[in-house]
């Protein structure tokens, strides 16, 4: 008897709707588009418990058609494309017909609609993929969509859903990317019923940036290019130096109005940032690309966050040479210098850098990097000990660039990178406090304030029990701004280290090593002119780390250069 079977209708649904909806944020993307397509002005979403009990989404579009309200349900229904030749001529954000049909399949829906032209609406209730029913009702014009019990009938895909908090931040990210594209819609977003993101309609796209992502517009480089006979257009929003990140979350692209994910410009981009900010900060820019439709596949990944772009290594050449032109002419880029390595990955070398440095991991197992090359003999007495005989003894002969301290020791140059050595001495000692209890607060008689992003917002009200653990006193001012009452002491820039530790995610999950990472990673001595007495100062408290060789974060705090070295490089030996 034959093996292979013919899938019956319902096994082939399950697993038609787990490649485009695998998680709550999957069902919003797919309503959200529906209602820009729709040319909705007006889009309120509400989600409870994460969107597992009810996803909700109302427009105040262009309503669908009573004829065709059963029929949207079905496999492949929509109204976008007809013949093979439209697919490459696709100008909505959904064209494939199985969004409604996916979600339908793994969850109870009810849908109501509008046209102006009717005065009454429809409603049908559709659960599990079969119709229960269907009856006119009254109703403003637009549309309205609830989803609920979302997997109710796949508890395997409902078992691996993570958290609460980490689905709606994914929904919440799902979303905001749609904000900035649409700035003349109107949003609202939900939680259980509490308001989280309320945005009015704007004329410009800055001032949704600035509002929405709580950057402000004077650290914004705004520009177009113009590509002559070729029919297209890139508008680009860069963020100058101020606007620092520690992840890559400000970072969005777009095709033709469609949030899209292109490694190719992102790592562009990202190589002219590499030159002018710290390597454990990440730029801030928003691209848009406007091309013939023709010109761009979006038919590449199931839930089409990628697409394709036809000459898309001419297109990004150029985008990143205007990048770097107006990053460094505008803002506050105009005395930077930038020199690319010719033969050196230095995105995957920044990368290996910024990774932590467990306990375990010995100097000698890291691989070899930029900062090490001029590193003598790494395995020998500088690191297993003579660190602090060989600094403590030494002499301070000079500073270099305010960021380099150097010392002469025993026939060799100590170079002392003032930013790591900081930032490991505010390490241990945060550590300490926060392990004892005992952490030291600096009261403002002047509240700071500090406007966050969505994200952000939700992360501090979930953790806000453990920000007070560490000494940060803050209060909510509005929907996007805090307070800051109080800080640890042993922080220069509060505002900086708490957005820090914001940024990297849930708080309640971290331990206190990893939170004084966090808070420690923004400290400002690099740069900052130090005095002889404050240079001897700041090597005395290094030497009384019990790491003084790398900062928290795996970077080394000083390199040797040795005599011999130097005799060989002027050709003395």
């Amino acid at each position: 008897m034959g093996r292979v079977k013919i899938l019956s209708e319902e096994v082939i649904s399950r697993i038609a709707a787990g490649e485009v909806i695998d998680r709550p944020a999957s069902v919003v993307k797919e309503l959200l588009e529906n209602s820009l397509d729709a040319e909705a002005s007006e889009i309120s979403i509400g989600v409870r418990k994460a969107g597992r009990e009810l996803i909700q989404v109302r427009d105040n579009g262009s309503g669908i058609e009573p004829e065709d309200i059963a029929t949207i349900f079905l496999r492949h229904a929509t109204s976008k494309i007809f013949r093979p030749a439209d697919l490459q001529m696709i100008t909505s954000l959904g064209f494939r017909g199985e969004a409604l049909y996916s979600i339908a399949a793994v969850s109870d829906v009810i849908l109501r609609s509008r046209v102006s032209r009717e005065e009454t609406g429809k409603e049908i209730h559709v659960r599990g993929g079969v119709k229960l029913g269907e009856k006119t009702i009254s109703l403003p014009v637009g549309t309205e969509i609830e989803v609920r019990e979302l997997f109710f009938n796949t508890p395997a895909r409902r078992k691996f859903l993570r958290k609460d908090e980490i689905e709606f931040r994914q929904i919440l990210s799902t979303i905001l990317p749609y904000t900035l594209a649409y700035p003349r819609v109107q949003f609202s977003l939900s939680h259980n019923r509490r308001v989280v993101l309320e945005l009015p309609a704007r004329e410009e796209t800055l001032e949704r940036i600035e509002e929405c992502l709580g950057t402000r517009k004077e650290y914004l480089i705004a520009t177009e290019l113009n590509f002559p006979g070729e029919n297209l257009k890139v508008s680009l929003i860069l963020g100058d130096i101020n606007v620092r990140r520690p992840r890559r979350d400000f970072q969005f692209i777009y095709v033709n109005n469609r949030p899209v994910q292109n490694r190719v410009i992102s790592a562009a981009l990202n190589d002219v940032y590499r030159h002018l900010l710290p390597p454990e900060t990440n730029g801030m820019f928003v691209v848009f690309v406007f091309v013939p439709p023709e010109r761009v596949d979006v038919n590449v990944h199931p839930a089409k966050r990628e697409v394709k772009l036809a000459d898309e290594p001419g297109i990004v050449l150029q985008l990143k040479v205007a990048a770097e032109r107006f990053l460094l002419t505008q803002g506050k880029m105009k005395q930077v210098e930038v020199s690319y390595p010719e033969k050196i990955d230095s995105g995957r070398l920044a990368e290996k850098e910024l990774k932590p440095v467990s306990s375990e991991e010995t100097i000698s197992q890291r691989p070899l990097t930029p900062n090490h090359l001029f590193l003598a003999e790494k395995t020998g007495d500088f690191y297993s000990g003579g660190l602090r005989e060989k600094l403590a003894q030494a002499r301070q002969v000079g500073v270099f660039a305010n960021k380099y301290i150097l010392f002469e020791s025993a026939g060799a140059l100590i170079i002392l990178d003032q930013h790591a050595a900081h930032e490991r001495i505010m390490f241990e000692e945060f550590s300490r406090q926060l392990e004892t209890g005992q952490v030291q607060v600096q009261n403002l008689l002047t509240p700071l304030v500090l406007e966050l992003s969505p994200e952000e917002m939700v992360i501090w009200k979930e953790g806000k029990a453990v920000l007070e653990e560490m000494g940060f006193s803050t209060t909510s001012l509005d929907r996007r701004s805090i307070a800051i009452h109080a800080y640890p002491v042993v922080l220069l820039a509060p505002d900086v280290s708490l957005r820090s530790v914001l940024s990297g995610g849930n708080l309640k999950r971290c331990d206190r090593k990893t939170l004084a990472q966090r808070a420690c990673r923004c400290s400002v001595m690099a740069g900052r002119p130090l005095v002889s007495e404050e240079a001897l100062s700041l090597r005395d408290n290094l030497l009384r780390c019990q790491d003084p060789f790398t900062c928290p974060h795996g970077r080394p705090t000083a390199v040797e250069i040795k005599e011999s070295f130097l005799d060989h490089q002027f050709l003395r030996k």
